[in-house]
């Protein structure tokens, strides 16, 4: 193994290097007697040489994989180290903070899911000011970044601890910054420790990281294969995200490969729209994939597999009728063909294979065990006959295999290592087993994790096929609907499901999750950015005449984002008569002073009703010197000019009433009566530019999605109201 040594000048030890090489367990040697002013090197008992804190930051990185899981990643942890050196800079430390501060608003890390060199460069340098970032930390002035050094601190505190007495006591920069006993006492019992923000890491390495690390068993680094195999008769949803998500994990943690694979085995559910769908549903939650198979490509294996079981006395063709079969599976009954000989089930079988009359009465079951207590093992199906062309093979086939006899062969014959299921399968694991060890193939270990639930949601593609056949809503990617694409095209964005999802593991626990929890993570990912426009409702809208406003309508250029540059800028007209909501024209009083925002205040002097009493106009003076602190309103408001764009805003409520249907229930009887209302809207001009899938925040009024963009005036703009996880049920 190649030494080597650390050499540095006394005065200025490379923190971020020396913790760097602690965490990931490098052993080095130091010397510090270089001159001040050198930089630090790396010198290799080869003869090689490395010079600089970032060329150093970059190799024990790599070495140690705390570089990023790809090149984007790797690219931003490299703006992190070019960023580190402001911090250092007394004048702009408190700035840089803050800045580092918003950045983590929603995130656990710097750069991805996992520990990298940023955070570590970033740590050592709030460390190395000394008692200035004590100070910070102590008042909790920037509760993110003190969240996520108090995290990185507690969960290496066995090597920082020692970094920062070494080097950081020995400058007179401060008292060491120790972690917490407790802490290093939960690491000492268990070297899984848990930051504040659910995530995990395991010895400073992790991909994307559900929130209680878990291990694969008998996982060996460099030899997990996995797959993720949905069926393509529909599109992704929230629950199939879930084992999307963790066999990315896995492969990531485990730095295995990952394929995707079609259990294609119904052609009367299957389609190709299903199968692009599903692909561009995993390109979205950015699963990265070695390859893409079909189940349907091993169907003349599977053939030669189910006749050898055949010849082996260990598959048999059963005609008994559908329902009969099923209550005598229940009762432990023989089944009449179980003892029919080889010749008699191969006669039958090419029957199947045919598709005759004779054949469509048949099917292939398993010889197991029928008194088994476990009812999965009373010799399940392995063939049906059906004669519907499949959507990728045509009519080759009149009979396609069962999932439970397909899954453990193609299983195998990839070289699936771990096969993760919901734990809904569980009953059927030990089927799994028994089948694979009569076809004599290589065992796949099977890991379960619990099947992800919503409230007033339904996850069955049965049940969502039924709303899109009956019209109940607009297709696969209605905004109502739980898949992939219904949620995205509401307005959520795809790191708040990705957080949501990693941070509840691997549990085995069924769980019925909550809605609200995923928007309130989804509101922190974009309220910090998204731009504000203003609209008001159209009908009942009240003019306000501002006696002493602007003879000529003038404009000015302010920020569509006051904290945020990014969101860039957006032009605002000034005029005489303006345009309130009718709500708020409701709240005013005579001579009330309110606040007109992003103008000043202004003083409502008269109030006109109509003969039944409804507001119809107001009239006021503006008191620009007014202080906005003393108003109880401040209102949101619209120039009266033609240039203003008509909005549909859209509101939707869940498909069925009950968060959880009862054994037995049906959704046919607990439908939502009213899931959709449409409000016509007045916006500002500036939305004329908005994009289709652009999320902004209409002042005092939410969240939406702009899914209809600006075409011309007589055709609203669409926008689609987002939860901001306190959303009421039941639009009226």
């Amino acid at each position: 193994m190649t030494e080597i040594k650390l050499s540095f000048s006394a005065n200025n030890p490379p923190l971020s290097v020396i913790a760097a090489a602690k965490v990931a367990a490098l052993t080095l040697s130091t010397d510090s007697t270089l001159t001040s002013g050198s930089p630090p090197t790396f010198l290799f008992s080869n003869g090689l040489k490395l010079h600089g804190t970032n060329v150093l930051l970059r190799y024990v990185g790599r070495v140690a994989d705390f570089y990023g899981q790809n090149a984007a990643e790797s690219g931003q942890i490299d703006e992190w180290l070019d960023y580190v050196p402001v911090l250092s800079s007394g004048s702009e430390f408190e700035g840089a903070c803050s800045f580092v501060d918003g950045y983590l608003l929603n995130r656990t890390f710097l750069v991805g899911y996992s520990l990298s060199i940023a955070d570590i460069a970033v740590w050592a340098g709030l460390v190395g000011t000394g008692q200035r970032w004590e100070s910070l930390r102590k008042s909790n002035k920037f509760q993110n970044l003190v969240r996520w050094f108090n995290s990185i601190s507690a969960e290496y505190s066995t090597v920082l601890d020692e970094v920062t007495a070494t080097y950081v006591g020995k400058r007179g920069l401060g008292k060491p910054t120790a972690a917490k006993a407790k802490a290093k006492e939960q690491q000492a019992v268990n070297h899984h420790s848990k930051n504040e923000n659910g995530d995990t890491n395991e010895k400073g390495k992790a991909g994307s990281r559900p929130a209680v690390e878990i291990d694969l068993p008998n996982a060996e680094v460099g030899n997990v294969r996995l797959r993720f195999a949905p069926e393509p008769s529909g599109y992704l949803h929230i629950g199939h995200s879930k084992a999307a998500l963790l066999n990315k994990y896995f492969a990531q943690r485990y730095k295995g490969h990952l394929i995707v694979r079609f259990d294609d085995t119904n052609p009367a559910k299957e389609s190709n729209e299903f199968v692009e769908n599903l692909l561009k549903d995993i390109e979205t939650l950015g699963i990265e994939y070695e390859a893409i198979t079909y189940t349907s490509d091993y169907f003349p294996r599977l053939i030669e597999m189910a006749e050898n079981l055949i010849c082996k006395g260990k598959a048999y063709v059963d005609d008994t009728p559908r329902e009969q079969m099923q209550k005598e599976r229940m009762d432990g009954i023989e089944s009449k063909c179980r003892n029919n000989s080889v010749e008699k089930n191969v006669e039958l079988w090419k029957e199947m294979i045919a598709g005759s009359e004779r054949g469509l009465q048949c099917c292939l079951r398993g010889k197991l065990d029928m008194q088994d207590p476990n009812k999965s093992l009373r010799d399940p199906v392995y063939y049906r006959c059906n004669p519907l062309s499949h959507h990728r093979i045509g009519s080759k086939y009149k009979l396609y295999p069962t999932y439970d006899f397909a899954c453990p062969f193609v299983d195998a014959e990839e070289g699936i290592t771990h096969a993760l299921r919901s734990s809904e399968y569980h009953d059927r694991n030990a089927q799994y087993h028994r089948i694979q060890e009569d076809m004599g193939v290589r065992k796949v270990h099977l890991y379960e994790f619990s099947r992800l639930n919503m409230v007033y949601t339904l996850l069955s593609k049965r049940k969502l096929l039924w709303f899109v056949q009956n019209g109940k809503v607009d297709g696969w990617d209605d905004p109502r609907f739980p898949t992939v694409q219904g949620i995205v095209r509401r307005g959520l964005k795809v790191e708040a499901l990705i957080q949501f999802i990693l941070e509840q593991g691997a549990s085995k626990n069924l769980n019925l999750m909550e809605w609200d929890k995923l928007w309130t993570i989804n509101k922190k990912i974009i309220d910090p950015v998204c731009p504000r426009h203003t609209a008001v409702i159209a009908e009942h809208r009240v003019l306000l005449t501002l006696t002493d406003g602007p003879e000529k309508p003038f404009v000015r250029i302010i920020p569509r984002h006051k904290k945020y540059e990014g969101a860039g800028l957006k032009s605002t007209t000034y005029t005489k008569q303006i345009w309130i909501d009718y709500v708020d024209a409701e709240s005013i009083s005579v001579d009330e002073e309110i606040t007109l925002m992003d103008w000043g205040n202004a003083i409502v002097k008269e109030i006109l009703n109509d003969q039944d009493g409804k507001i119809t106009h107001l009239t006021g003076v503006l008191h620009l010197e007014g202080s906005v602190k003393t108003t109880k309103l401040k209102l949101t408001w619209l120039p009266d000019i033609s240039e203003l764009v008509n909005l549909s805003l859209m509101e939707f409520d869940y498909l069925i009433t009950k968060k959880k249907l009862d054994e037995g229930e049906e959704f046919l009887d607990v439908l939502n009566p009213c899931t959709k209302r449409e409000t016509a809207a007045l916006g500002d001009a500036n939305m004329r530019n908005l994009k289709c899938g652009e999320i902004l925040q209409l002042e005092r009024k939410g969240y939406f999605r702009c899914d209809v963009p600006y075409v011309r005036s007589s055709k609203p703009m669409v926008l689609f109201a987002i939860p901001d996880g306190r959303q009421q049920t039941g639009l009226k």
